[in-house]
């Protein structure tokens, strides 16, 4: 079973008449849509009742749930009263994801900030250690914590550095943006083995079942000096990558991810055509 949904709302959701998160779920299952990945990238902003209102829509309507936390967190900072807000952020969303039923939740690790990247991922360690004893604490540690790949080079959270941070607990998995991927390469990926080759590591330093369901993200994305610039949608194909070597590497390593579109606006629209390109694939594979 492969997942796809958006990250947040469509513009078209609202230009339809929505107004409410809480509509979301049966409005993705009628467009033939299954995962939906609600944004608290800017706090946690929403009250425990409509929370609990999303999360009953998702059961109802057959739809995986994750929560993306705050932008905020930043596990690498020198600062500790920053480091301990990370911790709170992360507690809060997943206070939140409990409420809401929610099964993952997605963060970002942090900057290297004049760091040198070693040292900006031992002291993300060491946050990230901290967080996970708290987590144990409140009970909340059977909601799984996704740290991203994020897109730009002043950013803590290339492949290698958030499978580090994943082999911390076995609760961790990572979310693999590979449209941050593409921008960190300057425009490299693009094969089928370039994408195998990513899920395969993932598979040697985690574990097969964590590769099996792996979190992905992905939309195109502009490329610049430092990395990643903009977020842009399918049909905007000046930019990469494409999604069709990665369908045909999930098929050809029998895996079940979650796949999130974050093109800009049309979010929902270019996860349904994520979906109908890697049924195309499947069927030439039959």
């Amino acid at each position: 079973m492969i997942w796809f949904g958006p990250a947040g709302n469509s513009k078209s959701f609202y230009e339809q008449g929505y107004k409410h998160s809480w509509q979301m779920p049966q409005w993705l299952r009628e467009q033939g849509l299954n995962a939906y990945e609600y944004q608290c990238s800017k706090g946690i902003l929403l009250k425990e009742e409509t929370a609990a209102r999303i999360g009953e829509e998702c059961r109802e309507n057959n739809i995986r749930l994750s929560i993306h936390a705050p932008y905020y967190i930043n596990l690498s900072s020198t600062e500790k009263k920053k480091r301990e807000r990370s911790i709170e952020y992360i507690l809060d969303t997943l206070r939140i994801a409990k409420v809401m039923g929610a099964e993952r939740i997605i963060m970002h690790p942090g900057y290297v900030s004049g760091l040198s990247r070693d040292t900006a991922l031992e002291i993300a360690k060491d946050t990230l250690i901290s967080a996970l004893a708290e987590v144990r604490a409140e009970k909340l540690d059977h909601i799984t914590i996704c740290p991203e790949v994020l897109g730009k080079h002043s950013q803590l959270g290339n492949i290698f550095e958030v499978v580090e941070l994943c082999s911390l607990d076995d609760n961790l998995i990572p979310c693999i943006d590979f449209g941050h991927v593409h921008a960190l390469t300057r425009g490299g990926l693009k094969t089928r083995k370039e994408y195998m080759d990513i899920l395969k590591f993932v598979g040697q330093e985690l574990g097969e079942e964590r590769m099996r369901v792996v979190h992905m993200h992905f939309s195109r994305v502009e490329v610049g000096k430092g990395g990643e610039k903009k977020h842009w949608t399918l049909a905007d194909t000046q930019y990469g990558p494409e999604f069709t070597p990665l369908a045909e590497a999930i098929l050809e390593l029998g895996i079940e991810p979650i796949i999130i579109s974050e093109s800009r606006d049309v979010m929902t629209e270019d996860a349904l055509t994520l979906k109908k390109m890697y049924e195309a694939a499947a069927d030439q594979n039959l």
